[in-house]
C-alpha cells in the first residue's frame, strides 16, 4: 500500500491533519524514571493488547521493535513524519505499532509510555481524531491508563495534562512567509493557545514554506472543542494565504515557478536545501494552475528525496553522492 504522502492533494494549502494522544499506564513510573526492564515490559503489554486481540487492529497494525531498525531507517521514518525527532534520536527499548500506509503509528516509549498518532491528508481533523479515539478506547480498556478525575490524563510533561491531545495541521504558506506575515500570525495565535512550528514540530525550522499549527491547551477544554478551534484558525490562515496568492498572480510569479520547474527537471546535482526551496515553488505553481503535473508529486519529492530516504533506497551515500542521487530521483519523478 502507498504511504500517506503519495495520497496528498497538493492543490490545497493544507497538507495533513494529525492527531496525537499521550497516554501512560497506571501504577508505572513516567518515562524518565523507567528502567530498561520496565520499558521492555511496557512494550510487551502494548504489543499483546493489540497483536493478541481478536480485533482488526491485530491485522492492520504491525509491531516493530526499534532495536531491530537500522539508524538510517529510523531517521527515514522521521522524514516521513511517522515518528518524532525525539523518538528517532534514541530508539533503544522503544517500539511502534504501525499500519501498512503509515497513517497510524502507536509510539511506545516516546516522552510518554504511549503516543497514538493518526495522519490524514487535507483538513480532516475530526476523521483523524475518530480513528485515534477508537484505538485509545481499546487500549484504555486493556491497559488501564493513568487518569485523574481532577486533572484528566496524567502525562510526563504538565503541558499535556488533561486531554493529552496534540492536534496539528501542516500548511504550505509560501506567500505568508515571503511577506513575513507568518511571524505576526505566530505571535497572534500564541496568545489564544496555539503555536506555529517548523516542518518537524517543536524546535524545528520551516523548510519548503511548510509550517505546523497545533493546539497548546489540553486542560479545561474538550477534545472536540480543541479541534473546532484549531479548524477555525486554520481556515483563517488558509484564506490569508489564498488572498496573497491572487494578489501575487502575474508573469513574475509564473517565471519563478517555471524556473524552479526547469531546474528540477534538468539539474544533475542538487542539495537538500535547494530542493526544498524549488519544490515549494512548484507546489505553489500546481496549486495556482501555473504548471500542470501530477498534484501528488511535490510532496513525494519532498519526502522521498530527504537524506535518509535516499540512503534507504540506494544504500550508504556521502553528501555529494546524495546530491547526485537526489537530482536523478527528481528527474525520474518529473518525467
Amino acid at each position: 500500500m502507498s504511504s500517506w504522502y503519495t495520497q496528498c492533494d497538493n492543490n490545497d494549502v493544507i497538507i495533513t491533519s494529525r492527531i496525537r494522544l499521550a497516554r501512560n499506564l497506571s501504577g508505572v513510573p513516567f518515562g524518565t524514571r523507567l528502567t530498561d526492564e520496565q520499558k521492555k515490559q511496557i512494550n510487551e503489554r502494548v504489543r499483546e493488547a493489540i497483536c493478541d486481540s481478536n480485533t482488526p487492529y491485530a491485522k492492520t497494525l504491525k509491531y516493530i521493535d526499534m532495536n531491530d531498525v537500522p539508524e538510517n531507517e529510523c531517521y527515514a521514518m522521521m522524514e516521513r513524519h511517522i515518528i518524532s525527532p525525539e523518538f528517532a534520536q534514541n530508539k533503544e527499548n522503544k517500539a511502534i505499532l504501525i499500519s501498512d500506509d503509515e497513517s497510524i503509528c502507536v509510539m511506545i516509549g516516546e516522552e510518554d509510555h504511549i503516543r497514538i498518532q493518526v495522519l490524514h491528508s487535507g483538513l480532516d481533523l475530526h476523521k483523524a481524531y475518530d480513528i485515534a479515539e477508537r484505538i485509545d478506547t481499546f487500549l484504555g480498556e486493556k491497559l488501564n491508563f493513568a487518569f485523574s478525575e481532577k486533572l484528566g490524563y496524567l502525562t510526563e510533561c504538565p503541558t499535556n495534562l488533561g486531554t493529552g491531545l496534540r492536534a496539528s495541521v501542516m500548511l504550505h504558506l509560501p506567500l505568508l512567509e515571503s511577506t513575513r506575515e507568518i511571524s505576526a500570525i505566530a505571535d497572534s495565535v500564541s496568545k489564544i493557545g496555539f503555536t506555529v512550528r517548523g516542518i518537524y514540530g517543536e524546535s524545528s525550522e520551516s523548510q519548503a514554506s511548510l509550517y505546523q499549527l497545533s493546539n497548546q491547551i489540553t486542560l479545561g477544554i474538550s477534545e472536540k472543542d480543541a479541534l473546532k478551534n484549531l479548524e477555525a484558525i486554520t481556515t483563517q490562515i488558509i484564506d490569508k494565504e489564498l488572498s496573497l496568492r491572487e494578489t501575487a498572480r502575474g508573469v513574475a510569479l509564473e517565471d519563478k515557478v517555471c524556473r524552479a520547474y526547469g531546474i528540477l527537471k534538468n539539474a544533475r546535482i542538487i542539495s537538500s536545501k535547494e530542493m526544498m526551496n524549488l519544490v515549494s515553488m512548484i507546489k505553489l505553481g500546481v496549486g495556482m494552475g501555473i504548471i500542470n503535473i501530477d498534484n501528488t508529486l511535490p510532496m513525494r519529492i519532498l519526502i522521498e528525496c530527504q537524506p535518509n530516504m535516499l540512503m534507504r533506497k540506494y544504500g550508504s551515500l556521502d553528501a555529494h553522492e546524495r546530491d547526485v542521487k537526489r537530482a536523478q530521483t527528481i528527474r525520474t519523478l518529473l518525467e
